[in-house]
């Protein structure tokens, strides 16, 4: 037994005999509990500290911050070219070529970084002009989006089924500045010294990756830029920059339309109550990140195991997703009141919405693997930008009647459109649509596989 599965010992020992053999599936079990202990200590620390900050700077200073960080990631598909997924696929399939896609997606995405920054503090200038803070905020926090190149690591690691390596970088350079956040907080700081500490973790983070890289006996001195493999990294990857910016465009678009309507203060409810909806999304990320190399293989070997791994994964994401949902719907009160206080207890009726927009997350975060596997990442960015145009219009139409909670649900609507139903518009398309759709409605459940 591996060191990775010492953990299968504490198992009863009827499943410890199931799966102590079956090597894959140990590796899938592991990484999955890398990436959950990783998103779930992210969410302890981060909500604790997050709140404070939040009671801290109170909901104006709270909402020009979140509106600087939701504007930033408007811009970070550019800064990553979309080729997370890209990267990780030609490292499974194609492993001797590692040195030149490691290689190529770092320059590319170095050059993606000075662009987005460049188009984050350009459009700000444009939208905020005579605001002084805002715009400095904005610099600091894109500025960076450049160091995001070293993230090719954590597609290395991802490819080999090995997430801790990611997770101890990250948790790590999180914690020490959660503790730097609440240093900030007891010396009662301004609200600039917040932004600088999110740009330094940033720093930190990316040369964390690149040292656990190498401590892993690797080289960076033989990644290759090739300008044949970069044509090749953007000729599939084009579809996911632009489907990545509509993304951000329905998840992130409302706070900027929120700010831009009904200023800082409504921007700080609505990310009070997004904060605690979008804590969960770290599930169906962890899951997907580590089953995905199981189900290309599969497709290798058998179409018909191929979707039938799809369907189960489908009615994983709905059970879990729709149990988060129910659970915070009944508690939303009383956890606003108990983490943000009075002050932001408006958030409470937006978090009964905006959680409910967790079914489509979860079913698009699976079929988004399902899109790069059948390499129709097209129809990725016409569905998205489907979503981001409906986000927009229903943004356009429901703030001024409803305000914040008209945006909650203009993301679960636009949310729905791009996950789901658009998927029913295409051929090639309809068969995931299908999927997703028995999947809600629990048909699947009860019928044979």
């Amino acid at each position: 037994m591996t060191t990775s599965a010492y953990w299968v010992r504490i198992l009863p020992s009827f499943i410890r005999r199931k799966i102590e053999k079956r090597t894959n599936l140990l590796e899938i079990i592991s990484n999955i509990g890398w990436l959950f202990f990783d998103k779930i200590f992210r969410m302890g620390v981060g909500v604790f500290v997050g709140v404070w900050i939040a009671r801290y700077l109170g909901p104006a200073q709270f909402g020009l911050l979140n509106y600087a960080t939701a504007f930033i990631a408007l811009f970070t598909a550019i800064a990553t070219l979309g080729l997370n997924g890209i990267v990780v696929r030609d490292l499974i399939v194609e492993p001797g070529k590692a040195p030149s896609t490691l290689g190529t997606a770092f320059a590319l995405q170095i050059i993606g970084g000075l662009l987005a920054f460049g188009l984050a503090v350009a459009c700000v200038g444009f939208l905020r002009p005579h605001e002084h803070l805002a715009k400095i905020m904005i610099v600091v926090l894109g500025a960076g989006m450049m160091f995001k190149a070293t993230e090719v690591v954590k597609y290395w690691f991802e490819a080999k089924v090995q997430a801790k390596y990611g997770v101890w970088v990250e948790n790590g350079a999180f914690l020490v500045f959660a503790l730097v956040k609440v240093s900030l907080l007891v010396r009662g700081a301004q609200l600039m010294a917040f932004v600088w500490a999110a740009f330094a973790e940033g720093v930190l983070v990316a040369a964390g990756l690149l040292a656990v890289y190498v401590l892993n006996g690797q080289k960076l001195s033989i990644w290759r830029y090739r300008y044949k493999r970069a044509k090749g990294l953007l000729s599939d990857s084009w579809p996911l920059i632009l489907s990545g910016l509509a993304v951000m465009v329905y998840m992130r678009v409302d706070q900027i339309m929120l700010g831009q309507m009904l200023g800082d203060e409504a921007v700080g409810i609505f990310s009070a109550a997004v904060r605690l909806s979008e804590i969960w999304y770290f599930i169906p990320v962890a899951i997907c990140a580590s089953v995905f190399p199981a189900i290309i293989e599969a497709r290798r070997n058998s179409v018909e195991l191929y979707y039938l791994r799809l369907k189960k994964l489908f009615e994983l994401m709905v059970l879990m997703a729709v149990a988060v949902a129910i659970i915070m719907s009944f508690i939303s009160d009383w956890v606003v009141n108990l983490l943000y206080g009075p002050g932001y207890q408006a958030a409470a009726p937006v978090l009964v919405i905006h959680i409910w927009t967790g079914i489509f997350v979860f079913l698009g975060v699976a079929s988004s693997r399902w899109f790069i596997a059948e390499n129709l990442q097209r129809y990725s960015f016409y569905r998205t930008l489907a979503g981001g145009i409906a986000n927009v219009i229903l943004n356009f139409i429901l703030i001024p009647k409803y305000g914040v909670t008209g945006s909650a649900w203009a993301t679960v609507i636009s949310q729905a459109v791009a996950s789901v139903f658009f998927n029913a518009a295409n051929k090639e398309t309809r068969i995931i649509f299908s999927m997703q759709i028995k999947a809600i409605i629990g048909i699947s459940f009860f019928h044979k596989s």
